[in-house]
């Protein structure tokens, strides 16, 4: 294993990439290395209470690596409110199994760190796909809130020039639903660090190592 991609959605294997591919409820094959959890542009009232009783099996498994993703999102139709329940909900799901959540947010960033002071979880959380600014990525960290970064540094100067001063000891990095390999994103991170790919290689492996404990 070389790379490690912590969000996708591609389902393909790529050689020298462990990756964490993201389910649904509604989802069948849980053959390979998952997380799984309700996102906030899926909730239906209807479905809901079926769907966690998914989620809460496939916690169970061996290859289920994480909670999510899940989390808020303040453009999505959904009601604010059930979202948050379901975050909730989901959450308490994550400590009873022992699983890192990964985070889906849009412009909730404050709430999302003002429920992570007032719930003390014990299981790591992480923020995948971030595209904002330095004062958010460092509030996040501050709470002890990993981040994960996608395609977007790729070509956002601004994200570029943040993830170059953050510590590295909280950052992940993803494909999400990029068709693009991992090692493209590992290229620019270690350009934008001034340091060898394989420093960035080894740093993701040892937080990997110590958010999963795997």
């Amino acid at each position: 294993m070389q790379f490690i991609d912590i969000h996708t959605h591609t389902s393909s294997i790529q050689k020298d990439v462990f990756s964490i591919e993201n389910k649904y409820p509604n989802s069948t094959d849980f053959s390979k290395p998952f997380s799984i959890g309700i996102h906030p542009w899926y909730i239906s009232e209807n479905s809901l209470q079926n769907d966690l009783k998914i989620v809460k099996e496939q916690l169970n498994s061996e290859k289920c690596y994480a909670l999510g993703e899940c989390g808020l999102d303040k453009i999505t139709e959904i009601d604010f409110s059930l979202q948050l329940e379901v975050f909730k909900q989901q959450i308490q799901l994550s400590e009873k199994h022992n699983k890192p959540i990964i985070i889906h947010c849009v412009k909730a960033f404050q709430e999302i760190i003002q429920l992570k002071k007032e719930i003390k979880p014990k299981q790591p959380w992480i923020v995948h796909g971030f595209n904002k600014n330095h004062q958010i990525a460092l509030d996040l960290i501050r709470h002890q809130i990993c981040i994960s970064f996608g395609e977007s540094l790729l070509i956002n100067e601004r994200l570029q020039e943040t993830f170059s001063k953050l510590p590295l000891d909280f950052l992940f990095l993803e494909t999400d639903t990029s068709e693009k390999h991992i090692e493209n994103i590992y290229n620019i991170a270690s350009e934008l660090r001034k340091t060898e790919k394989k420093e960035i290689i080894n740093t993701v492996k040892q937080n990997f190592s110590r958010i999963f404990k795997r």
